[in-house]
């Protein structure tokens, strides 16, 4: 064992109906330290017949408990009091998502508190601030009510690149909401679904409300298939997004999808280009090694300053400091798995073979005998057709794609199946702002990566359906019913 090993309470159980339940089967998952390849925990892996008893556990909780029928504020006083054990276990939860997935310890610690603990504050807010019931007049003259209720039971299918904050912003919302919730986490990177279910029986929240369970693909396609889960919420890769809709579209069964992005990053022709590689290539290879969906790993230049770009990512590039996540002077840490990593490995392939220049990078380093590092890695000349300028790569691998002008960049931009997050870099806050809206993509940032969960998070065309975070992301657990009095 790792002598970073994660400490759960009950790795192999699983949490269903309030209580740790010993699961059907003795089967496991292994979870590895992506550093150094050694195992930090072993928890208990879901049978056909445990996700059927967690379904079953929120559904009696929803149809037959209290939670559904308390009010808004009784509902939130649990999230301010979940909020309070996330920020007091702030550590553990930014030291397991270092050790799962890689992202740098001195990244993660402050980073995390931002989405977990503030989702559950920010949903905690609205309790009072959110009109769940409003009063109309109908066309013909009667008094009317329009009012907002629970969806039911929600499934949460968690990615592995950032479960924790993730999970938070599909359950801070659901709860809020009055929703009662299956969480399958994932197996690669488990152990924050558990630290979240050991806060639910901390903080007395009543059985059946949330349950966790870790399962595979296949007993995953079961819970988006049971007719007892009335909403699946779904962070992932668009494969899996469109296997999940055209699930739930049988059965008419609600769903969000945040899905896959090839973000771009437009540097107009007024911008410094140092800059810009400088803000692109240290968030983007420093934040999570490129795990991210909404990372922008796609950048477009005017034709003439391609070269000058190139070779400034590749500067950056050359400054990071692979290595140990927990280390201080480490700048990026390993890949998530080495089935992620070969993924990356692959695509590298396929840009040399298209034709696009291998600037820097495209290799696993040399020096580092253990762990799923790769370099950071700069394409340059890319054909903004090929793979790697299509394709979702999820690793360190940025693509330079030169263009004519402005209105080239914006098509270039655009001529993608994703659209959730871009850039636009430009020193005239009025051109950003004309160029944003010609973007379609779910976020745009000015002069860098913007994102903002408590405004709202989702993306354009096969970059998912729906939104996470503020208010649209609590209006998705809920259903809208419109009363009409005589």
């Amino acid at each position: 064992m790792s002598a970073r090993t994660i400490q759960l309470k009950h790795p192999r159980r699983l949490f269903i109906g309030g209580e740790w339940v010993a699961p059907s089967t003795e089967e496991t998952f292994e979870v590895l330290d992506c550093s150094t390849e050694e195992v930090v925990a072993t928890v208990a892996k879901a049978s056909s017949a445990d996700m059927q008893r967690a379904v079953a556990a929120a559904r009696e909780a929803f149809d037959t408990g209290p939670w559904p029928r308390l009010s808004p504020q009784e509902r939130a006083a649990y999230l301010e009091r979940f909020a309070q054990r996330l920020e007091e276990r702030n550590d553990d939860f930014a030291r397991v998502w270092s050790t799962e997935t890689g992202i740098v310890y001195k990244v993660a610690q402050p980073r995390i508190g931002l989405f977990i603990s503030g989702a559950f504050r920010q949903y905690a807010a609205m309790a009072s601030t959110f009109a769940f019931e409003e009063e109309h007049r109908a066309v013909t003259g009667n008094q009317a009510y329009r009012v907002f209720e629970p969806v039911g039971v929600v499934a949460e299918i968690i990615p592995w690149n950032g479960p924790a904050g993730l999970m938070a912003y599909k359950t801070a919302p659901a709860l809020l909401a009055g929703c009662t919730v299956v969480v399958k986490s994932p197996p690669e990177a488990p152990c924050s679904a558990y630290m979240f279910a050991e806060i639910c029986e901390e903080i007395g929240l009543p059985p059946g409300v949330i349950n966790v369970v870790t399962a595979d693909r296949d007993v995953s396609e079961e819970l988006v298939r049971h007719p007892g889960v009335d909403k699946i919420t779904f962070t992932g890769s668009t494969a899996a997004g469109r296997r999940i809709a055209s699930i739930a579209g049988d059965r008419v069964a609600r769903v969000t999808l945040e899905l896959g992005g090839k973000s771009p990053a437009i540097v107009l022709d007024d911008y410094d280009i140092e800059t810009a590689a400088r803000t692109l290539g240290e968030s983007y290879f420093g934040y999570n090694t490129g795990q991210i969906c909404h990372s922008l790993t796609r950048v477009i230049v005017p034709r003439d300053k391609h070269d000058l770009m190139v070779q400034a990512l590749s500067d950056v590039a050359g400054k990071i400091v692979l290595g140990d996540p927990f280390e201080v002077e480490t700048t990026s840490g390993p890949l998530a798995s080495a089935r992620q990593r070969d993924t990356v490995d692959r695509f590298v392939a396929k840009g040399v073979a298209e034709g696009a220049l291998l600037a820097t990078g495209g290799r696993r380093p040399p020096h580092i005998k253990r762990g799923f590092f790769f370099e950071p890695t700069v394409f340059g000349n890319v054909d903004n057709r090929s793979a790697i300028a299509q394709e979702e790569i999820f690793g360190p691998v940025l693509s330079v794609i030169p263009v004519n002008d402005e209105a080239d960049a914006i098509r270039v931009a655009n001529d993608t199946p994703f659209g959730l997050n871009a850039a636009v870099f430009t020193n005239d806050r009025e051109r950003a702002m004309r160029a944003a809206r010609q973007l379609r993509s779910g976020t745009v940032g000015h002069n860098g990566p913007r994102t903002d969960f408590s405004i709202g998070f989702g993306g354009f065309k096969q970059s998912g359906i729906g939104r996470e975070g503020g208010i649209e992301g609590l209006v998705a657990f809920m259903e809208s019913k419109t009363i009409v009095m005589a």
